[in-house]
């Protein structure tokens, strides 16, 4: 290839300014470039919340966002992730406490399907019984929780805190709590992903119905 035609091909390359979701403001994250719109969606974009709140003491709160539209010169994002950093987390546990950690898969009202990793850290060590009961707490407290919210509205209340605070003013009662965190939040399938689950399970629950008959 001629250094005439890769001149050319980098001219034609254009700046996206990519935003993130409204519910986060439209806050501008950054910008990426390509030649062609389609490769820019599927992108991804990590920020902290303190960047987009312009708060340096939320930068402990990671979140990552992918780029699923593209409109003239501007690339617009969804949320996926949400983490604590990992230094951060180690900042929580303190010699002869007890880290209490859950994984719950969850669908929220819009059907989109999330997982949501909750952790407790105790004042002092916790015996197996009471580690159950807190785990048990914060299991049932997020299902609960989130049966009865959108997307938007799970996501919402963990990065603002208040699933995390309702988790820890149940278990307390149960042992002393230094903290309660939602340590990751993740996206793992959308309305559309989950209703073609849904109808796969559905195809094959009739085949096996057909064969057994």
């Amino acid at each position: 290839m001629s250094e005439r035609s890769v001149s050319k091909r980098k001219q034609q390359k254009r700046w996206y300014t990519v935003q993130a979701p409204e519910q986060f403001g439209r806050e501008t994250l950054g910008k990426t470039t390509a030649d062609e719109p389609d490769k820019v969606l599927g992108r991804t974009i990590e920020t902290t919340l303190g960047e987009l709140n312009n708060d340096a003491s939320e930068n402990n709160t990671k979140l990552t966002f992918k780029i699923n539209e593209v409109a003239s010169d501007t690339a617009y994002t969804e949320f996926i992730k949400h983490e604590l950093t990992r230094d951060y987390l180690r900042s929580l546990v303190r010699r002869g406490s007890s880290k209490v950690e859950a994984f719950v898969t969850v669908l929220t009202t819009d059907d989109y399907r999330v997982q949501i990793q909750p952790v407790a850290v105790t004042t002092k060590k916790a015996d197996a019984s009471q580690e159950k009961a807190i785990r048990r707490t914060m299991i049932d407290l997020v299902r609960e929780t989130v049966k009865e919210r959108t997307f938007e509205e799970v996501v919402d209340s963990v990065v603002e805190g208040r699933l995390s605070s309702a988790i820890y003013g149940e278990a307390k009662d149960i042992y002393p709590l230094r903290r309660v965190e939602i340590q990751k939040t993740t996206l793992e399938a959308r309305p559309a992903e989950v209703a073609a689950e849904e109808e796969t399970a559905v195809d094959v629950d009739e085949e096996d119905v057909d064969v057994d008959a």
